[in-house]
């Protein structure tokens, strides 16, 4: 006797990958869903120490909070390297007028980011690398990286092609002087950051 291969058949028409995202978060609250290079990551809720450092960070860019520009938390922004990419950074400064400039999937066109900032958690290697050429790609003129693992803060800026044209790598004992272009003079202590995100 032979055995036949069945085809069972589809319970409708087939998801895209934005449509699987959405159902990713849909069914795993508190969970970061993200499309980058074609390919859906899905980072785990954040540890307290985390939280506590993006607080102090987000203290910190107070002054980029104003009527040009705006610091906010969690907000999406559209990636043009993919039909249905899209990264959501911890923080990122923005243009004051970002609301005329929705895309789609609670994301926003990248030419509004001014900054984009990650703390790390569990997807080390998406930040220090993925997001690296991601963010570049989309133009983002400055891309800050707080490594707890490493206990250093990388600062890129100047995008080129797939890649940033200046990285340099801060440590503690060090202050960070941000790049006017983000809107106002934000200077970060890389101890004070540092220190809030050690677990």
């Amino acid at each position: 006797m032979s055995a036949a291969a069945v085809e069972y058949p589809c319970d409708g028409p087939e998801r895209n990958l934005l449509e699987e995202a959405e159902q990713l978060s849909a069914m795993l609250p508190g969970y970061r869903v993200e499309i980058i290079g074609e390919e859906i990551t899905v980072t785990p809720p954040p540890d307290m120490p985390h939280g506590d450092s993006l607080t102090d960070l987000t203290f910190a860019f107070a002054p980029a909070h104003g009527k040009l520009t705006r610091v906010v938390q969690g907000s999406g922004v559209w990636l043009p390297n993919s039909p249905f990419d899209y990264a959501v950074p911890d923080l990122a400064v923005v243009d004051a007028d970002y609301r005329d400039h929705s895309i789609e999937h609670n994301c926003y066109d990248p030419t509004i980011f001014r900054l984009v900032l990650e703390v790390t958690s569990s997807n080390l290697g998406n930040d220090l690398r993925t997001k690296v050429t991601a963010y570049a790609i989309a133009k983002i003129p400055v891309y800050v990286i707080v490594n707890r693992t490493k206990q250093r803060i990388h600062v890129l800026k100047d995008p080129i092609a797939n890649e940033y044209h200046h990285h340099r790598v801060y440590a503690p004992g060090e202050h960070i002087t941000l790049p006017e272009s983000i809107g106002a003079e934000v200077t970060l202590d890389v101890e004070a950051v540092l220190a809030a995100g050690r677990p």
